[in-house]
């Protein structure tokens, strides 16, 4: 009997079984299911059955079954010149309004980094509007605008200038009224983005560009607006779809008017549904009011994006 012991070879792994995969594979779905599912029901659900109802001639009231009747309604929709003048207001309102709070909340976020005594007050005090409702706002700012008895009014009459005017009724003065209160109402939150951007900003490039020389703008284009240009991005875009699908705060307003001048596609689309009662035809509004804010979207990102690339 030989005293030697006997070297084992190691055994061959199949293929595929090499390296232990990582833990996840479809048990991770298990954990996705309980965020994908109210996305699919609340989301997904409803965009696939607005896609499908833009086929139909779907109407309220109506005793006949729905037919299918393919791009009848898109090819009518192309005719409908009320429905592309809505769609141009609501590319001035969404442009509009989305530059200004940008451009304000900037400011006002530069301002708030600031080492100023009460900053935590003036913080609580610049998120107010972000917490009221947009129907209070527009009933609040619809009192503003009062012609009567409006302090707008009021205050430029006191100032002597002029017995002031009916804001929101007045061909040329309701779109940019509405405008100034959509800027108000949204500033918040694009605010309190751009602070949180700024805060993440190392001090320490600040100081030593401080220490070379720069100056508070060369400061500002050197070191804060790189390191804020993907929140930048980000905010801009989600503003500009927020804005353009805008429909509680101008309804209370204005409800569209005078004339139509502040009738924002979103407020067009609800009249055709639940006034006249064309589903169908709103339906297929909604589609392209999807389509065109995508494209224009993916240009804008497309865009900013090789622009910080080539920066």
């Amino acid at each position: 009997m030989s005293s030697a012991t006997e070297v084992r070879r190691p055994r061959r792994r199949a293929p595929g079984t090499g390296r232990p995969r990582p833990a996840g594979g479809h048990g991770a779905w298990f954990l996705v299911l309980p965020a994908l599912i109210p996305i699919l029901v609340l989301s997904v659900g409803p965009l696939l059955y607005g896609v499908l109802l833009a086929f139909t001639d779907a109407q309220s009231g109506r005793t006949q079954p729905t037919r299918w009747i393919g791009a009848l309604n898109f090819r009518d929709l192309a005719r409908d010149t009320l429905f592309w003048e809505s769609f141009r207001i609501g590319l001035v309102w969404a442009v509009a309004v989305t530059a200004a709070q940008f451009l304000l909340a900037l400011g006002l976020a530069l301002l708030l980094d600031q080492d100023l005594r009460l900053r935590w007050l003036a913080r609580a005090l610049a998120i107010i509007p972000w917490a009221m409702p947009e129907v209070v706002v527009g009933i609040m700012w619809r009192l503003v605008y009062n012609p009567d008895a409006g302090i707008l009014n009021e205050t430029l009459r006191d100032l002597g200038l002029g017995d002031g005017r009916d804001w929101l009724s007045g061909l040329a003065t309701a779109l940019p009224a509405v405008i100034v209160v959509g800027v108000w109402a949204g500033m918040p939150q694009t605010t309190v983005t751009l602070l949180a951007g700024l805060q993440n900003t190392p001090r320490e490039l600040h100081e030593a560009a401080a220490v070379d020389g720069a100056g508070a703008w060369r400061r500002f284009r050197a070191v804060t607006w790189p390191a804020l240009r993907p929140v930048a991005l980000a905010v801009t875009a989600l503003n500009l779809i927020w804005n353009f699908n805008a429909f509680a705060l101008v309804y209370v307003l204005t409800s569209g008017g005078p004339g139509g001048r502040t009738r924002l596609p979103m407020l067009f689309a609800y009249e055709e549904a639940f006034r006249y009662g064309q589903f169908g035809y709103a339906a297929a509004m909604g589609c392209v009011m999807v389509a065109v804010i995508s494209i224009l979207l993916a240009v804008f990102l497309v865009g900013r994006l090789r622009g910080g690339e080539d920066a």
